[in-house]
């Protein structure tokens, strides 16, 4: 099991290679507006994931 797991370490180089092909792809102008759908994606996840434990709860 633990032989799969290492493929799946990220090291500096690795993150650094993938923030210079994101730029490339990107562009510098392009990455804020990524960001804040992203940020308001996860946003509106987590509201989500709250209702539903709200609702599986029983009121006495």
């Amino acid at each position: 099991m633990e032989a799969l797991l290492i493929p799946l370490a990220i090291g500096p180089w690795q993150i650094a290679l993938l923030v210079v092909v994101v730029l490339l792809l990107f562009g510098g102008r392009k990455i804020p507006e990524l960001m804040r759908g992203l940020g308001s994606g996860i946003k509106e996840f987590k509201d989500a994931s709250k209702e539903d434990n709200d609702d599986g709860k029983i009121e006495k």
